[in-house]
């Protein structure tokens, strides 16, 4: 016979497998934010001289949400760093305590001509194959009933996976909305350009 405890114990476990965990990250209304983010960010995107005649001005910063280790080798001068993996409710509160101050962002994408600390981040899908309407059976070389020389590879087109867009769904989720993002690519080379930290010499 065995022991009452193990039987309460085995009952709790069953009882725990079986339970349904509502889940807190509730995706439609993610994707109700991110479709009023894409119509609001449309007039949100600048270029390099807007972004920079902004940053002089008071009440404004430059927030940088790239990694720790990346924004301490290299970032904007004057910039402010959260890592995106940080954001949250309270951290902006003690970082940017207004909620109406105006912020500018940038990511990994918007310089070039640097890999190390600006690595473009980006996905290619595999390549997809896509099959003829018509056949020609008489030919010997085929991969079941289509002929090799008709099957064509559809090329993969680059997605851009680009950090500062989901900064901007998150600030403007937590009630941030005066954002603006650069939205040139620049070479770090440009003399327009001061950056700060270990890397810059």
């Amino acid at each position: 016979m065995k022991p009452l405890f193990f039987i309460l114990f085995i009952g709790l476990m069953s009882s725990n497998t079986n339970a349904q965990i509502p889940s807190k990250v509730n995706f439609d209304d993610y994707e109700k934010l991110t479709q009023e983010v894409n119509l609001y960010r449309k007039d949100r995107l600048i270029n390099w001289t807007t972004f920079n005649q902004y940053s002089k001005e008071s009440n404004t910063v430059i927030l940088d949400t790239r990694s720790k280790e990346m924004y301490d080798r290299k970032h904007l001068k004057g910039s402010i760093h959260l890592n995106f993996s940080d954001f949250t409710q309270d951290n902006l509160a003690r970082l940017i305590p207004d909620p109406n101050t105006r912020i500018l962002i940038y990511c990994n994408n918007n310089f070039g001509d640097d890999p190390i600390n600006f690595t473009t981040k980006s996905y290619v899908p595999k390549p997809v194959f896509k099959l003829p309407t018509a056949t020609n059976r008489s030919s010997k070389q085929s991969i079941g009933q289509f002929p090799v020389q008709q099957i064509q590879l559809e090329p993969a087109k680059e997605l851009t996976l680009a950090l500062n867009i989901p900064t901007f769904i998150n600030l403007y989720g937590y009630g941030y909305t005066n954002v603006y993002e650069l939205s040139e690519f620049i070479s770090v080379f440009s003399p327009k350009l001061v950056f700060e930290g270990t890397d810059v010499r």
